[in-house]
């Protein structure tokens, strides 16, 4: 018989490695999936699976049976990376940062997916229930096509066997080529975008090889895996003139429902359009996907990257309809840039703002003046003499490195011309080390000399994930101290 399922009621519990000792393996958290291995309470604890560990106990009264909504906002590095658990258990994930070969740290959002379908579920196959790209642009497609590639380098990457989507969702904004332009993002006659892709039909035309117009590089062969995969696809908008719109599935009316309010549709000659917002990265990046997630009163607003002017755009456009921005929760536009509209974030007015930004430093993401307009124009809740909200999250800022000092290289049975030998090398200023660095999306590494006198030796990475759940009216926003092997919580309550 399968196990019993069972949800983590309280804010966080103590996980012990035996019924009847005090020795704690790992703080769970409220919601948290956790599989009954024995039905039997013995001290007052089930035996049980849950996270990563197995046949661990926890104390009966900390479970229950009610799931809750999860976002996991991933630590992707540059990018965005979002993965959603609906409490039916449905699965989301909205982009996932650079493919793995192109981060620094050689992760994307897929390891993520991949732990938590393997480690914690038990299941060898990867079911997504949609897979969304917010637009165009690698630093949020790249993880989603680690997912679904099926170049033996990137499968070897996963524990899991399989990835199945069963929707594709993307924002219209394609790359495409022609005979004429070697890279471009179509028609941009009459201050509109004209050249949308659509359905799976639009993209097998795109893809073919006698197309006037064809996709283009990266994104091609991303979608070209896509279709692999065999998904519905769709194109998302709001076009004013129809009304809302909402995700196949997640229609209003269900427990949960998604709304989509962004990019901003139009019509030109019986045809739907997109407005041109300017250069090319204005066009990926401010046309992207906007949705919106309730959940009994709790909203969770999820925005891509958009820019000022798509912003100042869709204020536009909702104009009468502006309490739709509204939301407890925001992922914040475009990982903190400051091409942002503060009029926007104040009809936002988000209780708490996550952030995905990451290291590479030609970005500066986030800014200040946006971390602070973030906090500025959030809703402000004061108890006991303490602020409750707004609160300001970064995945960038959650992550941490633990670093040490090469002392000495070593290397035994070390082939020469005079045979083997064992080397040991510890004079630091005179022991080069040769080493490839690769920044952010960058098509190739750097090839790099130092010397062991200068370098940090990484023998570890805490990445920056920062969870929210909510049972629709508290809404809970955790981060995990590492060192202390414990959650950091903070909680309030939706005002909707």
């Amino acid at each position: 018989m399968p196990n019993t399922i069972k949800y983590l009621k309280s804010e966080k519990a103590k996980v012990y490695t035996s019924g009847t000792g005090n020795k704690v393996l790992l703080e769970a958290l409220w919601g948290d999936y956790v599989e009954l291995v024995s039905n039997t309470v013995t001290n007052g604890r089930y035996k049980v699976n849950v996270r990563w560990a197995k046949n661990v106990y926890i104390k009966a009264d900390d479970l229950g049976d009610e799931s809750l909504l999860e976002l996991y906002f991933i630590d992707v590095g540059q990018g965005d990376g979002v993965l959603i658990v609906t409490p039916d258990r449905k699965h989301i994930l909205i982009d996932g940062g650079y493919k793995r070969s192109k981060q620094p740290h050689g992760k994307s959002a897929a390891d993520f997916v991949d732990w938590k379908f393997k480690k914690e579920y038990k299941k060898d196959i990867i079911e997504l229930d949609a897979m969304i790209c917010s637009h165009c642009d690698a630093d949020h497609y790249g993880g989603l096509w680690d997912l679904v590639s099926k170049e033996e380098s990137a499968r070897k990457e996963l524990d899991t066997s399989e990835t199945k989507v069963e929707a594709f969702y993307h924002a219209g904004i394609s790359w495409w080529k022609s005979a004429q332009k070697s890279r471009f993002l179509g028609d941009e006659t009459g201050g509109v975008m004209h050249d949308l892709l659509t359905g799976k039909t639009s993209i097998k035309n795109g893809l073919k090889q006698n197309a006037d117009l064809k996709l283009q590089g990266e994104w091609a062969d991303f979608l070209e895996c896509i279709i692999d995969n065999n998904p519905d696809v769709k194109r998302l908008s709001y076009n004013p003139e129809k009304g809302f719109k909402y995700l196949e599935g997640f229609e209003e009316g269900k427990e949960t429902s998604i709304k989509i309010l962004g990019p901003i549709e139009t019509t030109v000659n019986g045809k739907p359009t997109l407005k041109d917002l300017g250069s090319y990265s204005k066009n990926t990046n401010g046309n992207s996907i906007l949705l919106r997630i309730d959940y009994g009163r709790s909203r969770m607003l999820l925005t891509g990257d958009l820019n000022k002017k798509s912003q100042q755009h869709i204020i536009d456009s909702l104009s009468g309809n502006l309490i739709e921005l509204a939301a407890d929760v925001v992922k914040s536009c475009h990982h903190g840039s400051d091409d942002c509209s503060y009029e926007f974030l104040q009809y936002v007015n988000a209780a708490a703002t996550v952030i995905s930004s990451g290291d590479d430093e030609t970005h500066a993401h986030p800014r200040p003046n946006i971390v602070a307009a973030s906090g500025a124009t959030g809703f402000k809740k004061i108890e006991n003499d303490e602020m409750v909200t707004p609160l300001i999250y970064s995945t960038e800022i959650s992550r941490s490195l633990r670093m040490g000092d090469p002392y000495e290289v070593n290397s035994k049975n070390y082939e020469t011309l005079i045979g083997t030998i064992d080397v040991v090398l510890k004079n630091e200023a005179k022991t080069n080390i040769r080493y490839k660095h690769t920044a952010s999306g960058a098509l190739n590494p750097t090839d790099k000399v130092k010397t062991m006198s200068r370098l940090k030796v990484v023998d570890g990475i805490v990445y920056g994930l920062v969870n929210v759940r909510t049972d629709g009216e508290k809404i809970l926003c955790a981060t995990l101290n590492e060192g202390k092997s414990k959650w950091e919580i903070k909680t309030f309550t939706s005002r909707f």
